[in-house]
Formats: C-alpha cells, structure tokens, sequence
C-alpha cells in the first residue's frame, strides 16, 4: 500500500511540472554575456533575437509572436535582425564559442585518456 501511494505521488508531481512555465534569459546587450533570468508565462517561448551588427535582445516571448513580420512590429527600431524561439529552460542563453567548444572537445578527451591508461 505504501509503495503505491509513493508511486502515485511521484507520478503527479511529475505531471504537475509539466503544465509549469519555463525560465527564459532576459537582457539586451551587445557582448552576449547575459546571466538575468525570468519566469516567463505559461504560453511563452524563450526569444532571442539579433540585429545585425548590433544589439542582442533575449526575453519571454508568447509562442504565437514567434514570427518575423510580428517581431518586425515589436521591435521597429530594429531594421535587420534574425531570432530564435524556443521552449525549454533557458533555452535563449549566448551559443557556446569555437574556443569553448574545443577546449571542452580537449578537457575530455584527456580524462579519457587519463582513465584508460
């Protein structure tokens, strides 16, 4: 009896996070080192959208506005941009640099090497 209500319990909490909202990265700025974060709506996305040679925006964004002729309308100071909509938890942070990525490519690679040797 117990371990069954432990498993239905467990169950919905875990359904009970599934109707939650996410957490999006909320800043614009120019050097793409944004760390605020905000709670966002229910039926919100993660935007993050990027002038060209310019300022980087990243904010909550309800889904149905994810779309270039809409996001032209919201940000009119904004001539030339490209974005991105997603839904998961911070899913809008700054992409991973070439450096980065290869020094964590190297970091493993090593540890590999360390534990089979």
């Amino acid at each position: 009896m117990k371990r069954s209500l432990g498993i239905c319990l467990l169950f919905g909490s875990a359904l009970i996070g599934l109707g939650s909202a996410i957490r999006c990265f909320s800043c614009k700025d120019y050097t793409a080192s944004c760390s605020k974060q905000r709670e966002c709506s229910y039926d919100d996305a993660c935007l993050t959208l990027s002038e060209r040679g310019g300022m980087t925006y990243r904010q909550c964004l309800k889904y149905s506005d994810c779309e270039y002729g809409r996001l032209a309308q919201m940000f009119p100071q904004v001539s030339s941009f490209t974005f991105k909509c997603c839904n998961s938890d911070l899913c809008n942070s700054a992409p991973l640099t070439a450096a980065s990525s290869v020094i964590g490519l190297l970091a493993a690679a090593a540890v590999t090497w360390w534990c089979v040797h």
